[in-house]
């Protein structure tokens, strides 16, 4: 090998490593206007019932070098939308979410997982009435580009995890009504 290859190889890799080096982590803040948690349950059997939440915050972290990153999400369980307002007051009640004693709940990450350069799945502990449990939100997809109207850069994923919910102290009626709760998450955030 000539020297000129030599010191060209050696560039290239004093570059690689200081670009590593000089990567670092960037914080994205949840929009809370295009962030929506929903879960969906099984109603006697007759059919699978979808409701939402209005009120979600949080910020993710991302290290698309070092393929490393955190999540921390905050749901208001007081904007809890089943699409009825009365229906709405009962699921808040103590035998379901009981938001007068935990009026929020939250995801905090532990690991994040990629595969090549796209984040695939985010682990890390859900908390609902008080009850803090291990889950794997898998990520159907994920976009990381320039937002077209804020000219910031921005990144969206849905993430989805199945639970039961009697593990959260949320069980009542069941397993009439279905215990296996679907939390999907549509989410966007927009670099600080």
């Amino acid at each position: 090998m000539n020297k000129l290859t030599r010191l060209t190889l050696a560039a290239v890799a004093v570059a690689g490593f200081s670009s590593a080096a000089l990567a670092k982590p960037e914080t994205y803040v949840i929009d809370g206007t295009h962030t929506f948690p929903r879960f969906s349950y099984s109603h006697l059997g007759f059919s699978t019932q979808l409701s939402r939440f209005d009120k979600t915050s949080g910020k993710i972290v991302l290290d698309k070098e070092a393929k490393t990153g955190s999540v921390d999400v905050t749901i208001d369980m007081k904007s809890v939308d089943t699409g009825y307002p009365v229906f709405n007051g009962h699921i808040q009640g103590a035998d379901f979410f009981d938001t007068a004693k935990f009026p929020t709940a939250t995801f905090k990450s532990t690991k994040v997982l990629f595969d090549g350069d796209k984040p695939t799945a985010v682990e890390g502990n859900l908390t609902i009435k008080g009850v803090t449990k291990p889950v794997t939100l898998a990520l159907s997809s994920f976009t990381n580009k320039e937002h077209p109207m804020l000219k910031k850069d921005a990144i969206g994923a849905n993430a989805s995890v199945k639970i039961k919910r009697t593990e959260f102290n949320a069980g009542k009626y069941a397993p009439y009504v279905g215990d296996d709760v679907t939390i999907d998450i549509a989410v966007e955030a927009i670099h600080e």
